[in-house]
């Protein structure tokens, strides 16, 4: 079937970009424009004891136990001061009018005081919504203090109302490195436009197709800058394996069209099965059983999907259009516009014009010098493809071969190090502590941790049912109970109107994202409460967090589970083997692993903390493990396929194990070398984001990617194929006859050059 589409794709290529790409970016975009996008984040939380709290109290007081703002204040001359006191009784006045809120003020609940009286807060409690509606609230609420900012110098907002989220622009980092890397690679301007420009209207189609879906299903506000992520990564990295194999098969002298067909048939085919792989690993986040997570994961397969089938219909149109003139280059054109794009990422992070202007003077010089230095007219080599045995990949392959055990324990000693981290891993959420010190939220979180402890930024509201709340005197015996526990500064019960509902706040002594806080509200539930003999439940926004991350840490391994044996499946099929498919996926855990365990060592123990400007020492962001599991396990598939598809091609032709494990290094470790740069270009830009959350995701897919493309493949895989010979490729018969049988190593000439 591909090679039927590579030869229509190359006998009518003007039709494949001009009447059916180009019109179907068109009419999507246009569509999509026309219809427009729903996109939603939905906080929804699985079932727990906060989502039950929140409910009861939900029913008596809509504002209760959902969303917690609080607009802090810090008077020198004190709260007492009679404009100061004037100011903040407006203020509450003004918030108690807004829709769907309850308001606590300061002078109505002593615990919002500070003891020397100098800092209060008032707080707000709203409905639990979108984000769209959370941050009109946030507007409303800072409208509604307007004449109290203009009263008392120092006023901060804190809460998920206020919170900052804004993505890196890792979009333009990542095409800028993959410019520099592309051309490296190629050592071609054609050639490196290629993959770019087709991930680029990949990217295009994909956004537009993600934003129609919205409508059909909840799909969070940040899916297509997910979309892009993943999108731009693996659309460059499918472009790059087929234009080069493209290439190769033109420089063993075959004609535009063999080798549009060969490059489709062999790397295209890879293509194929590793998105699917990529695909399998997304979607098996629809495991998790939450909307939003849900919502990521079909947004970013349909963005892989799209680059799949880009890569296998419109590049080979294109390659055909351009024919040999791929090559067109020379020396001095790549130095140039490396240089360039060099002087403008400095510049862009500089914010200096000096830099640019210097780098485009290099540039100059450089095609100046064209005209009396004759060697950087020529065009740069590249490689055919049954020519690689004097390539430094090569030599690499052989020398880790020749010591196959050496390598193997080295690196699984390296590996097994990094990974042990992993083992104290433990989920949560980060709190406001970690926000950078200019942001209404860290403001607030300080100001409220200075005057009344760290732990009154995650209040824990505890819903109480049964005869206690029409019993004022039980309700205050309870709220004592939960006072004197450890770990509790102070328990305030709060008046509702309802004697079948009542209410405790406590504040706890620790933060929020403290591991001390997690163990005191699993010890409310399992000790304190049960011995008072009320039927309450702790609930609140820090309590809604704890679940969370103990939900998602049991669903983790059933995504795990669900992913690996899929992929493991669908591996036999395609290589028909059983040690092969179970060697990727043992590999990839430990790519995985290492990067667990980095992350774990780094933002839970804070090791090197300071270098990375990651803050405070707390937990693994609970979303982080499941969405770096599917995506790293995906890419490192990606590269897994590549690699052992071109080890399976060679060994069918050859029948040497040895000889396919060397052949298929050399072959794919540059191609592989500069898509896993341009991923870890790309990745390591959201360590440079303030915001904790993107710094330890970025941080992770980085990690995960350089080790696969390093250690994984450029060790572990060489090594263990050769220690298992000819087994790597046996099947039982049973088996042979039950798979579906999937050629990915497809067909390729036998041209050789002597």
């Amino acid at each position: 079937m591909l090679r039927r589409l590579a030869t229509f794709a190359v006998r009518h290529r003007r039709f494949m970009v001009l009447g059916i790409w180009l019109p179907v970016a068109v009419l999507i975009t246009v569509a999509s424009g026309a219809i427009g996008n729903d996109f939603r984040t939905e906080f929804s939380q699985p079932d727990s004891e906060a989502s039950i709290a929140q409910e009861m109290l939900a029913k008596v007081s809509p504002g209760e136990g959902g969303i917690t703002s609080q607009v802090v204040v810090k008077a020198g001359a004190g709260i007492d001061d009679p404009a100061v006191k004037t100011a903040l009784s407006g203020a509450v006045k003004n918030l108690s009018a807004l829709p769907g809120v309850s308001v606590q003020g300061p002078y109505e609940f002593a615990n919002q005081v500070s003891r020397d009286r100098t800092i209060a807060f008032i707080q707000v409690n709203s409905a639990r919504g979108e984000r769209d509606s959370m941050v009109e609230m946030g507007d409303s609420i800072k409208e509604a203090t307007t004449d109290l900012r203009a009263a008392v110098p120092t006023v901060a907002y804190g809460g998920v109302a206020f919170e900052e989220f804004e993505l890196p622009e890792s979009e333009a980092l990542g095409l800028l490195a993959a410019v520099i890397i592309l051309v490296i690679a190629f050592g071609s301007v054609v050639a490196m436009g290629l993959p770019i420009g087709i991930a680029l209207l990949g990217l295009l189609i994909a956004s537009g197709i993600v934003a129609v879906v919205s409508n059909l299903m909840s799909m969070p506000n940040e899916a297509t800058s997910m979309v892009a992520m993943i999108g731009l990564g693996v659309g460059i990295d499918y472009a790059l394996f087929i234009v080069t194999r493209f290439r190769e098969a033109l420089h063993d002298g075959l004609s535009v069209e063999e080798s549009v067909v060969e490059a489709i048939d062999t790397s295209g085919r890879a293509v194929l099965f590793a998105g699917i792989t990529v695909i399998i690993a997304l979607l098996g986040l629809m495991s998790i059983g939450l909307a939003f997570v849900s919502g990521f994961a079909v947004a970013m397969a349909i963005g892989v999907a799209i680059m799949i089938v880009a890569a296998i219909t419109l590049l080979p149109a294109l390659l055909a259009m351009l024919g040999t003139r791929i090559d067109n280059t020379t020396y001095a054109a790549v130095i140039t516009l490396c240089t360039v794009v060099v002087a403008g990422m400095v510049a862009i992070f500089a914010h200096s014009v000096a830099v640019l202007l210097a780098g485009a003077v290099i540039g100059a010089a450089v095609q100046v010098a064209r005209v009396f230095v004759p060697s950087l007219r020529r065009p740069i080599p590249h490689r055919a493809q049954n020519n690689h045995q004097h390539t430094v990949w090569w030599r690499w392959s052989r020398v880790v071969q020749r010591h196959p055990w050496r390598s193997l324990l080295a690196s699984v000693i390296v590996l097994g190090a990094m990974s042990m981290p992993v083992f104290s891993l433990r989920l949560g959420f980060s709190d406001y502590g970690n926000a950078k010190e200019d942001t209404d939220v860290r403001r607030a979180y300080d100001l409220i941790s200075e005057g009344f402890g760290p732990g009154f930024n995650g209040p824990l509201y505890i819903a109480v049912g049964g005869s206690t709340p029409a019993d004022p005197a039980a309700m205050k015996s309870f709220a004592g109970a939960i006072s004197s526990a450890d770990g509790i500064a102070a328990a305030v019960p709060v008046p509702l109107p309802s004697k079948e509902v009542g209410m405790v706040i406590a504040y706890p002594t620790t933060a929020p994202q403290d591991e001390a806080t997690s163990d005191l509200v699993h010890r409310l539930r399992e000790e304190v409460i049960p011995a008072t003999g009320a039927d309450a439940y702790v609930g609140g926004f820090t309590a809604t967090g704890i679940d969370f991350s103990d939900y998602l840490t049991k669903r983790l391994f059933s995504l795990i589970a669900i992913v690996l044996v899929l992929s493991f499946v669908l591996l036999m099929a395609v290589f028909r083997s059983v040690l092969v498919p179970l060697k990727a996926v043992l590999m990839n855990l430990l790519s995985v692993g290492s990067a667990y365990g980095v992350i774990v060592a780094v933002f839970q123990w804070g090791w090197m903390a300071d270098l990375f400007g990651v803050g405070k020492p707390g937990p693994v962001e609970a979303w982080a493990p499941m969405f770096l599991f599917a995506i790293v396990f995906g890419l490192s598939m990606d590269y897994e396929v590549f690699l052992l598809s071109r080890m399976k091609e060679e060994f069918d032709a050859t029948g040497d194990n040895a000889k396919a494990v060397a052949d298929g290094v050399a072959a794919t470790a540059r191609v592989i070398t500069a898509a896993a740069l341009i991923m870890v270009c790309v990745f390591a830009a959201f360590v440079l984001a303030p915001d904790r959350q993107l710094k330890l995701f970025g941080m992770g897919m980085a990690v995960a990617v350089f080790i696969d493309a390093t250690i994984v493949r450029m060790v572990l895989v060489p090594a263990t194929m050769e220690l298992l010979g000819d087994r790597n490729w046996w099947i039982p018969r049973w088996l042979d006859k039950v798979l579906p049988r999937i050629h990915v190593e497809g067909k390729h000439h036998t041209h050789v050059i002597n």
